[in-house]
């Protein structure tokens, strides 16, 4: 799950370099893919899509029996399982070993797995609040260390970090969470500038809450969250896929709630200002979503 969207001025580094959909699925054919977090929500439509264009696919994630479901609905041909925590650094070298001997190459990797748990900090295990910072950055930093290494060596490769709203403007509740996410758009903008003239592009998806199990029940997701649009995990892949046909470094969605979080981050004192105005906004679309969701609707 990401709770959040970020949008910036882009300069011309950040233009896309080609166009979208028919870019991806023209250039994917054969390519490898490693997308973490996989088996449900983001990660396992980021797996299909890749797949659909073409690309074999590495789904990772805990629970080995949706894993290999995830795999199985996609094609055991192109997919291939590995169940993994990624906060497990000698399965993360594993997962590269076996990826580039089932496959022969990583052209690809989505870092998606993520971990959330809301309430005050101090109301929080110290263990709990490292395992969110473990999770959501310091593993994408390992494995993108790893699986850059050979994407040089190829002098081709895409890397993509599936970040949050909350990595912009912080959420109240979420402290651990907004600090992951905030480090892991640090590290991926960063990451971008070294390797972009060795090949290797690094992108960053950042958005809004996502209608999955992630989000949680929505009695319990703060209101300043709820205030933004919900996008559902098909309109995240497709922001990947861009990224990855594009070499675009940060993509938002919605792109208003990008905007705004940027107005915040600049002005603080306004972001304070608007804050009761969005608490109420958020408090109202709750009641739509729960509406929604007890009639079996989409929200």
């Amino acid at each position: 799950m990401t709770e959040g969207d970020t949008v910036e001025s882009e300069s011309s580094a950040d233009q896309p370099k080609t166009t979208g959909e028919k870019a991806t699925r023209d250039n994917l054919g054969g390519k490898t893919a490693i997308v973490t977090g996989a088996s449900a929500g983001i990660g396992l439509s980021v797996a299909k899509k890749l797949a659909e264009a073409g690309a074999n696919v590495v789904l990772v994630a805990r629970g080995r029996e949706k894993l290999d479901a995830a795999a199985a609905s996609i094609g055991l041909e192109r997919a291939m399982s590995f169940a993994a925590d990624v906060s497990h650094f000698d399965s993360l070298r594993e997962l590269l070993r076996v990826t580039r001997e089932r496959f022969g190459r990583i052209d690809i990797l989505v870092n998606n797995a993520g971990l959330n748990h809301r309430g005050p900090a101090v109301g929080i295990s110290p263990d709990t609040l490292g395992a969110i910072i473990t999770t959501n950055l310091t593993a994408p930093v390992f494995l993108s260390r790893l699986v850059a290494e050979h994407m040089v060596q190829q002098g081709s490769g895409s890397i993509v970090n599936v970040a949050s709203l909350a990595g912009k403007i912080p959420v109240k509740d979420e402290a651990a969470y907004s600090a992951s996410k905030a480090g892991l758009r640090a590290f991926g903008r960063a990451l971008a500038m070294e390797l972009d003239p060795l090949g290797v592009h690094v992108s960053t998806v950042c958005p809004g809450p996502v209608d999955t199990d992630f989000l949680g029940d929505l009695e319990h997701v703060p209101d300043i969250v709820l205030s933004q649009p919900m996008v559902t995990t098909d309109d995240v892949a497709d922001a990947v896929l861009t990224c990855i046909s594009s070499g675009k470094r940060e993509v938002s969605l919605p792109a208003l709630s990008g905007l705004l979080t940027t107005l915040g981050y600049v002005f603080p004192s306004l972001a304070a200002a608007m804050h009761p105005l969005f608490e109420r906004r958020g408090a109202a679309n709750r009641r739509r979503y729960v509406a929604a969701r007890a009639a079996g609707r989409v929200v």
